[in-house]
């Protein structure tokens, strides 16, 4: 069965001497906004990293395979859900892209989950995913750093390309010629917030259910331990998943799930809950430990249960232990 409640959800992403999201129009620097400095990474990079995270763990499983991947054709996997659908691959009928539609969603959990354009080539329509995830935003403003490196190689291609004329072409060459200079773009540091929708009745059309759900919030909280690299190797979530879960407030049983489902709050009032800010004492933060973090439990909306998801597991209702709860995963 899908979700039957509406949620949003947000957290913080830290991070240290790398390249949160490269603009490749601007020389893969550092995305930010002109007018503030502040950093932002892109939705797209988001749900990249959580694709990476599901095919890295749940991959093999049915169910959980994805439309996007690295390398790919999507129209072969739309064409391959519409043949398990048993219509004509190629079948353009209201019918045929209707079972294509439903059996991409049952094949892959990204379409269950984001959603997917795939009114191209064969043709399985289009889905709205009730999974949405905005860009997330830096708390302060951030320094783009573009730094000079040394590469102790060079590549450079040589007619034919034969062992021994590469060797003959080094032999003939200064040191100084067989190395070269590159760049590297990061910032020193940034803390971003990024936050999150969840749509109980667009959950109905993809069939996005409790399970789904589990594994987004545990890709979240992993997908950066499973993507380290040389732009991007201190990057991490470094706050519980904040998450606000309407339940509805009727006596009645139906009209309770039906609200549920619509919501009790609008979902920047509950955002404006949360406040995260650089301590007094700080001039230059370089940590997640350089900000105060705090949430007001006393004005959550009547018909919102809030929850703090970390490696643990759900906590409703209370802070965690720790004052700071950046500190939760300690």
């Amino acid at each position: 069965m899908a979700i039957q409640n509406r949620y949003e959800f947000l957290y913080y992403v830290a991070c240290t001497n790398a390249n949160p999201n490269g603009d490749p129009d601007l020389g893969n620097a550092p995305r930010i906004d002109p007018q503030t400095m502040r950093g932002y990474i892109t939705d797209v990079a988001t749900k990249r990293r959580i694709r990476n995270y599901v095919e890295t763990a749940y991959g093999n499983m049915p169910g959980m395979s994805l439309i996007i991947q690295q390398g790919t054709n999507i129209n072969r996997h739309i064409a391959s859900a519409k043949r398990d659908a048993g219509v004509e691959e190629c079948a353009k009928t209201k019918e045929a892209i209707y079972k294509g539609r439903q059996k991409a969603c049952e094949m892959f959990y990204d379409v269950r989950a984001f959603g997917a354009v795939m009114s191209t080539g064969p043709n399985a329509g289009q889905v709205r995913g009730p999974v949405q995830i905005t860009f997330g935003k830096s708390i302060d403003p951030i320094l783009p750093l573009d730094i000079s490196i040394t590469r102790m190689a060079i590549a450079d291609n040589i007619k034919d390309g034969k062992v021994d004329d590469y060797k003959a072409d080094e032999e003939k060459r200064e040191a100084d010629s067989l190395r070269t200079m590159g760049r590297k773009q990061l910032i020193p540091f940034g803390l971003y917030e990024v936050r999150g929708f969840i749509s109980a009745n667009l959950a109905q059309e993809t069939g996005f259910d409790e399970d789904d759900l589990k594994i987004l919030f545990e890709a979240i909280l992993n997908m950066y331990e499973h993507d380290h690299s040389a732009s991007k190797g201190e990057m991490s979530v470094v706050s519980p998943l904040i998450l606000f879960k309407h339940v509805g407030t009727d006596t009645d049983p139906q009209q309770r799930i039906r609200q549920a489902k619509l919501g009790c709050a609008p979902a920047h009032k509950l955002f404006e809950l949360v406040s995260v800010s650089k301590k007094p004492e700080v001039e230059v933060p370089r940590s997640y430990r350089d900000y105060d973090a705090a949430i007001d439990l006393r004005q959550i909306p009547t018909g919102v249960e809030v929850g703090f998801q970390t490696y643990k597991g759900i906590t409703w209702g209370t802070l965690p232990e720790e004052e700071n709860w950046f500190h939760a995963f300690v």
